[in-house]
């Protein structure tokens, strides 16, 4: 380590706080021990650590991460396994995270971003709109053949 690195056990208790604030990826962690000069076999023992001691779980952080992004940002699904692959989430923990939403909320999701482009593009004609509708949902996460099948149970 070198002059301006903290120690193994600073670190861990740094990293114990910034776990405990709100749940964190094991790449956030790693960025941010290397943010504090912690590097190879400490900062592998800080991440193993935190994780035997319950502060680091990526099952939990995938579950909490699709709850958030799905309630609070009415995200579709391919957005947000996007951003947990560009997490370096394993596709079992993205799974795993996915049990925890009811798959009406997706509906309900596209319902309030329809609702909210309508309103925002009134004016505009049928088919324009129906595009921006489209180009929007699918930026929102959202497959074409969600926003089709949404389309059809509403006519």
């Amino acid at each position: 380590m070198s002059e301006s690195s903290i120690t193994k056990e600073q670190a861990i208790i740094k990293l114990q706080h910034y776990c405990a604030y709100q749940e964190r990826c094991h790449q956030e962690v790693r960025n941010k021990l290397i943010k504090l000069n912690v590097y190879g076999d400490d900062l592998e023992h800080v991440i193993s650590s935190l994780i035997s001691e319950g502060f680091l779980n990526e099952e939990r952080y995938a579950r909490a991460y699709v709850r958030g992004k799905a309630r609070i940002k009415r995200w579709g699904k391919m957005k947000i396994v996007g951003q947990l692959k560009a997490r370096q989430i394993s596709e079992y923990c993205i799974r795993k995270g996915f049990e925890e939403l009811d798959p009406s909320m997706n509906m309900e999701n596209i319902r309030h971003w329809v609702k909210k482009v309508e309103q925002d593009y009134k004016n505009m004609e049928p088919y324009l709109l129906n595009r921006k509708i489209v180009v929007f949902l699918n930026n929102k996460g959202f497959t074409y053949d969600e926003v089709q099948s949404f389309r059809n149970l509403e006519d």
